[in-house]
């Protein structure tokens, strides 16, 4: 079984065109992104385009270009879940790294005195 594991680094530099648009692809929900590594070690990232009646496209499995999907897993901009492994090959699920906001400071509410109105 082949281990793949990103390279983690502080620096990721500016992504090309291609990258961004297969992290765009990764990054909708509805649209699950596989890799697929085979035996042979020929690497395919790839997803389900759903049938486009407007279009009239679709309804297909599109590959998206391995060398940005790549470079983001190296970058580790995008993680692989568990493998299912086959005889012919191994799949994993792929997915954007979601970085963590920036944490926001605590704001401590004021507290503002009522006035005591005092009868006499």
């Amino acid at each position: 079984m082949t281990r793949l594991a990103p390279c983690r680094s502080r620096y990721s530099p500016p992504l090309d065109a291609p990258a961004v648009d297969a992290l765009r692809v990764m990054s909708d929900p509805r649209t699950p992104v596989f890799l697929t590594v085979h035996a042979d070690g020929r690497r395919r990232y790839s997803y389900w385009q759903p049938f486009d009646p407007d279009t009239g496209r679709g309804s297909c499995y599109v590959a998206l270009p391995t060398a940005a999907c790549d470079a983001l897993h190296h970058a580790a901009r995008i993680s692989l879940g568990e493998p299912v492994v086959d005889p012919a090959r191994t799949t994993y699920r792929v997915r954007p790294v979601r970085t963590p906001a920036a944490p926001v400071p605590s704001v401590r509410p004021v507290r503002t005195v009522s006035q005591r109105v005092r009868v006499a």
